[in-house]
């Protein structure tokens, strides 16, 4: 069942999301090489509970850290750890989630250390291009398949893979709530968007196919190919002229 938000629910959500950014923008600052996933995850973890929070991710469904910490070919849930050190060149996805005051706000970012390809910077700008250009869609009145569309008709214009086996989602008391929302789909189709609904939108897109395997730890998921993945996310509320990222608009 899709729940809508009221303007009170929506505040209190745009406060957890504020924290989220914040320590989004934090670990980007922290990443250099040398530095440790264990030691950005500890990083996140302090600064979410100083700032009244609590971690999201830890402990659901047994996942074991704050932070999912995905490097070069892994899509999602990179579990982080003190062995895994950071390399010049990395493409490094951090995907961040925060309780606050019984509503959660989930986003998550991409970005490079140090000196990357070409191809992994165009990656970059096409998957964060997947997700503003999705935004732009999100609106009453308008379909679900018209966010799902635009981050797909961007991706695969591009050459790139679009990532089916994981999905955005609907967000507010419960971390996933409905709908769920694909990266792939036609415009014009799916449930309505109606004011009070949020989202968190998260573009997963690979420099070749968009096939997953996973880990033998049951959490990792790589490309199937090997090959650069990146993944942005933001939680977005549609309000009653369009809509408001939370966290980053007022």
């Amino acid at each position: 069942m899709t729940i809508l938000k009221s303007t009170t629910e929506l505040e209190i959500m745009d406060r957890a999301n504020r924290l989220v950014h914040e320590v989004l923008r934090a670990m980007e600052k922290a990443a250099r090489p040398g530095v440790s996933t264990g030691e950005l995850d500890e990083l996140a973890e302090r600064m979410i509970l100083d700032g009244g929070g609590k971690p999201a991710f830890k402990g659901y469904r047994g996942y074991p850290a704050t932070l999912c910490v995905s490097l070069n070919d892994v899509i999602v849930h990179g579990i982080p750890c003190r062995s895994t050190r950071l390399r010049n060149g990395d493409l490094v996805s951090v995907d961040c989630g925060v309780l606050l005051d019984g509503y959660y706000g989930d986003a998550a970012v991409t970005f490079p250390v140090g000196e990357v390809t070409a191809e992994a910077r165009r990656l970059l700008e096409v998957t964060q291009g997947c997700l503003e250009d999705a935004v732009t869609h999100v609106r009453p009145g308008n379909r679900l398949g018209d966010v799902s569309a635009a981050v797909q008709q961007k991706a695969e214009a591009a050459g790139f893979g679009v990532v089916r086996e994981f999905v955005g989602h609907g967000i507010g008391r419960s971390l996933h709530e409905e709908p769920q929302v694909p990266n792939y789909g036609v415009a014009g189709h799916g449930p309505i968007l109606k004011e009070g609904l949020v989202i968190a939108i998260e573009p997963m897109v690979t420099c070749g196919n968009w096939r997953v395997r996973v880990d033998p730890d049951g959490w990792t998921a790589r490309t199937e190919d090997g090959k650069l993945a990146a993944h942005f996310e933001y939680s977005v509320a549609v309000t009653t002229d369009g809509h408001r990222v939370l966290g980053l608009e007022e």
